[in-house]
């Protein structure tokens, strides 16, 4: 087994770190040192690899360092998966940009508080191996800087206790309505909507 289980019934989230390159520095001890959920389980897997850095982009990604996601993906069948990542600071512009959509073909990310970002997850993992009711996202820590560290730290050990999208999507737009409402509407073009109705995020 190649994560970490703690709780247990669903829902069950699953987050992940160190997905590329040296971003384990900054991001594996955070998942390492979280605690069980107070409702449903909680799946870490702190370490994915140190590899060469390789974007999750990259079509190649997922059937190769990130395999490990895929197989627990599609043991455990989270309502909830979440990225953690490391950016440097001169490529904020490039991830926040409003270019970024054309450049890559993802959505900028939203910049929350201490340079924290928040964004989907690779449209490759998205679309295939969730359900549209599912919440997948990317939280992006900037390096060599311990508040937004922190206050990643403090996000994450929040969205353990999410139990749906919904419930997310309440706290985002009451604690960051313009980057919230910024960010369904990125989805809305980008995803779009569930036979429901309900927004894919």
């Amino acid at each position: 087994m190649s994560y970490k289980i703690q709780g247990k019934g669903r829902p069950v989230r699953l987050f992940v770190a160190g997905l590329h390159g040296n971003e384990w520095k900054d991001t594996t001890d955070i998942l390492e040192n979280m605690g069980a959920p107070e409702k449903g389980t909680l799946a870490t897997i702190p370490l994915v690899s140190k590899g060469n850095y390789i974007s999750t982009l990259d079509d190649n990604y997922f059937t190769e360092a990130g395999q490990v996601i895929i197989d627990t993906v599609e043991e455990l069948r989270p309502e909830v998966y979440i990225e953690l990542h490391s950016y440097s600071a001169e490529n904020l512009e490039k991830l926040t940009g409003s270019e970024r959509l054309e450049r890559t073909g993802v959505p900028a990310f939203s910049q929350l508080d201490h340079g924290v970002l928040l964004g989907s997850v690779a449209p490759s993992i998205r679309r295939k191996y969730f359900p549209p009711e599912a919440l997948c996202l990317t939280f992006e820590i900037q390096k060599e800087n311990s508040l937004s560290k922190q206050y990643a730290s403090k996000m994450i050990n929040r969205m353990k206790e999410f139990t749906s999208r919904d419930e997310f999507l309440k706290c985002m737009l009451r604690r960051y309505p313009e980057q919230a409402r910024k960010a369904i509407e990125d989805y809305k073009k980008f995803y779009g909507f569930s036979d429901d109705g309900n927004l894919i995020l």
